[in-house]
């Protein structure tokens, strides 16, 4: 049986069980989160080296420094292109269905406790780690990321008979990374069955039926978001068929909707887009590193979404300049919203205060922000493997692959 079916039955068997469980949550978060929680550390205990030595190799393989300033350029350009077409999404859905209007939210405002929001330009300047040893213990992945892509790049300026035993050493760092997580990635069922229980089990169908318009608008606009952006961009500037693209790249999306990581998903993704897209490794080690750490679409169209929300809540008629705000400052923030569960929650509040919502707001949020950080989560990692598809096309690495295997991890 292959990988993406076991990932769906341990899912559909968590909710059944989790609506089974509704009366005895303790049930649920006593006996079967732990595993759940167990599978998330194991696939966050790979993160760092892995991300760390796949980006070390990925630029070095690329060759040299205007090669990987022009493969990076175009990345960067794609994910800023496309994300702020997913946050423009996500406010015209809200603006067509009012997930706000009509709903009756009980807010104790001396029950919240809101943390101010850290200024863009912090973050923008915390990408260069004055300590990248500290960068790394902390998982500071923006300042992991720019450390590695450093070190990629000074590799590239050296001779050959300096810079392969360092390369030689990440490659297999690397290599050996990939092997644990498909061993790890074999217990993938289970965590997904440990996951979802617990949340259903604790709120319910019932508890979701009040912001039922919230979940729709954000499910929506991921479909809109994969089909009208990814989907389209591979079409016309890889000419790749979208549905052979979708198939390819099923395996990851849908571990991306268990774990709600588009770190943890990493392996999974490069996996995928070289085995069945036919992107080349050079490519695939660069630009989804990359994308797991700066390219959030899917996160930018859920802050759009919630701020119209929490605009519609408070009853503020959000003005053009303020929707543009949003829409800039969801993709600049998208930059430093880390790829794990919850990561997109905690940036909200920067694109709430960006245009003076009361970051009380968020609480509003944070009851369903599970569900919704599946699809957010789903589609963050289909932007990075569009993103790989269309940079390896125009780089000419992306090979012929003619019959799309769905699943190659076993």
């Amino acid at each position: 049986m292959k990988l993406t079916t076991k990932i769906f039955i341990g899912l559909f068997g968590g909710i059944v069980v989790g609506l089974f469980l509704q009366n005895n949550p303790d049930i649920a978060n006593t006996f079967i989160k732990p595993f759940g929680v167990l599978f998330l550390n194991l696939i966050k205990m790979l993160i760092v080296p892995l991300v760390f030595s796949s980006l070390i190799v990925g630029a070095a393989s690329i060759g040299d420094i205007k090669t990987l300033g022009r493969i990076g350029g175009k990345t960067l350009a794609y994910y800023l292109f496309t994300t702020a077409f997913a946050v423009t999404i996500g406010i015209i859905l809200s603006k067509v269905i009012n997930p706000g209007l009509g709903l009756s939210m009980p807010v104790n405002i001396n029950t919240i406790a809101a943390k101010d929001a850290p200024p863009i330009i912090d973050i923008l300047l915390n990408i260069i780690p004055k300590n990248p040893l500290r960068g790394m213990v902390e998982g500071n992945m923006l300042q992991i990321i720019t450390f590695a892509l450093f070190l990629g790049i000074g590799t590239t300026s050296l001779p050959e008979d300096k810079s392969k035993p360092f390369i030689s050493f990440f490659d297999s760092l690397a290599e050996i990374m990939y092997k644990i997580t498909g061993l790890i990635m074999a217990l993938a069922p289970i965590g997904v069955f440990g996951l979802i229980t617990p949340v259903v089990a604790s709120n319910g169908m019932a508890v979701l039926l009040p912001l039922l318009k919230v979940i729709g608008a954000v499910y929506i606009g991921c479909l809109i978001q994969t089909l009208f952006v990814y989907c389209v961009t591979v079409k016309v500037f890889a000419k790749y068929s979208p549905i052979k693209f979708l198939k390819g790249i099923l395996p990851a999306a849908t571990m991306a909707f268990s774990t709600t990581s588009s770190s943890g998903t990493l392996p999974v993704s490069i996996r995928c887009i070289e085995n069945n897209i036919g992107v080349s490794n050079k490519i695939a080690s660069f630009v989804l590193p990359l994308g797991a750490t700066i390219n959030m679409g899917g996160t930018a169209l859920y802050q759009g979404v919630c701020a119209m929300f929490v605009a519609q809540i408070y009853g503020v008629d959000l003005t053009i300049s303020q929707m543009t705000t949003i829409v800039l400052t969801s993709t600049l923030g998208a930059i430093g919203t880390a790829g794990i569960p919850g990561g997109g929650l905690i940036m909200l509040s920067v694109v709430l205060a960006s245009v003076g919502l009361p970051l009380e707001g968020i609480t509003l949020i944070a009851g369903i922000d599970r569900i919704l950080d599946m699809a957010r989560t789903s589609i963050n990692v289909v932007g990075d493997l569009a993103a790989s598809t269309v940079i390896a096309a125009t780089e000419n690495e992306l090979k012929d692959v003619k019959t799309i295997q769905v699943n190659m991890i076993h």
